[in-house]
């Protein structure tokens, strides 16, 4: 990682990036590759991120976790995705969280669940996504209706990363299915594991192994009045689209660590193997892969950093996390094809790392909201921010 990216970061802030980075060439990139064919849950690995404070990097530090800054945060994801980008998704929905209760959640929901989050006990996801929703969250079919002082939630979500190993899920759903507009009937409850409650098996998927992804089914699931998130129903919309936002930095942060990962295999194999008598990079086709590649990674991670600074500075990045999120996914796919590219015969082997990356790519792509919706909130936030008069 270039210096100057750490620029900006405290003493403190520089050291935790160095730690975990130092962290994942000795104890996941050694392992990585295994876990991942067997599709292994890496639990030895999620504890040491615990005990790292990972899980606790967004929680502040009255409540017992580190509080860093959204540059830090990102760079820290970058670094566990240049490793195994499954590592990165384990503790993003949990990072979302974090931030809506952090942000939104009153004092009670603060005290009960922050020093927990902070050590990933629980460890929690997000509930968005519906079978036949996709993007559109307004549309969702899950409803909480009000009953004997709590809600009774009906429905079902889908690709639900940590479902079976989560233990608090912030659910999106529909408490006045009559509001018009519909968002205003939208809220999030904080849903631990109740009766009524069940996650399916986890959906086989072409990449993001190791780490579960589920259906949730919600089936008069009773949960208290308090797990309402915050003091106020139909709030939840604009909630979550506040924790979209670090949510969709983090998986930038993600594509560009993936990006990262397959540029460095593809420079050192072009360096060993040789052609016609010279190492390939000196062949152009060849050079100029490796020219684009870097050159591409190194403007998605300076349009990360924009966005995590953004956030930093105002609390909000719609526009600059939907670029970074947009610009580093769609990199991400192209570098990693670059470099199977570069490896020739051999980047298409299960014995080397680059196929993986390649197969991780498509999910920076389509999750945390496609790239198709990513253009349609940069367009509406630059018109919004230079209106006309």
């Amino acid at each position: 990682m270039s210096e100057a990216f750490l620029d900006g970061l405290v003493e403190e802030e520089r050291g935790i990036v160095e730690a975990v980075r130092e962290w994942v060439d000795r104890e996941v990139v050694p392992v990585a590759r295994d876990l991942e064919r067997a599709d292994a849950y890496p639990e030895r690995l999620i504890e040491q991120m615990k005990q790292m404070g990972i899980y606790g990097l967004l929680v502040p530090e009255a409540y017992g976790g580190v509080d860093v800054s959204a540059r830090c945060f990102a760079l820290v994801t970058e670094e566990l995705a240049r490793g195994w980008m499954s590592l990165a998704g384990a503790m993003g929905g949990h990072s979302v969280v974090v931030h809506l209760i952090r942000r939104f959640g009153r004092q009670d929901q603060r005290a009960a669940y922050l020093p927990r989050l902070a050590a990933g006990q629980p460890r929690a996801t997000m509930a968005l996504t519906e079978p036949d929703g996709g993007s559109d969250l307004q549309a969702m079919r899950t409803v909480a209706r009000r009953e004997d002082g709590g809600y009774v939630v009906n429905g079902s979500k889908t690709w639900i990363t940590n479902a079976q190993r989560a233990g608090l899920h912030a659910v999106l759903c529909k408490t006045d299915p009559t509001a018009d507009p519909a968002h205003r009937g939208i809220s999030i409850l904080l849903v631990e594991k109740e009766a009524g409650f069940a996650v399916g098996g986890s959906l086989g998927k072409l990449g993001y192994r190791g780490v579960e992804s589920c259906e949730v089914v919600f089936a008069d699931c009773r949960v208290p009045r308090s797990a309402l998130l915050g003091h106020e129903e139909g709030r939840g919309f604009a909630q979550m689209m506040s924790g979209l936002e670090i949510g969709r930095i983090q998986v930038a942060a993600r594509a560009t660590g993936v990006a990262r990962a397959a540029f460095t295999a593809a420079l050192g194999y072009a360096q060993e193997r040789r052609a016609f008598g010279v190492p390939i990079y000196q062949h152009q086709a060849v050079g100029h892969h490796l020219a684009d590649m870097a050159t591409k990674i190194t403007a998605a991670r300076a349009l990360l950093v924009l966005a995590a600074d953004r956030f930093d500075q105002t609390g909000h990045a719609n526009l600059e996390a939907g670029m970074a999120k947009l610009y580093a996914s769609e990199i991400c796919a192209e570098v990693t094809l670059a470099s199977i590219r570069v490896h020739g015969g051999m980047g298409y082997s299960t014995d080397l790392d680059v196929e993986r990356f390649y197969r991780d790519a498509p999910l920076m792509i389509v999750g945390e909201g496609t790239n198709e919706i990513q253009r349609n909130v940069i367009v509406r936030e630059l018109v919004r921010r230079n209106a006309l008069p």
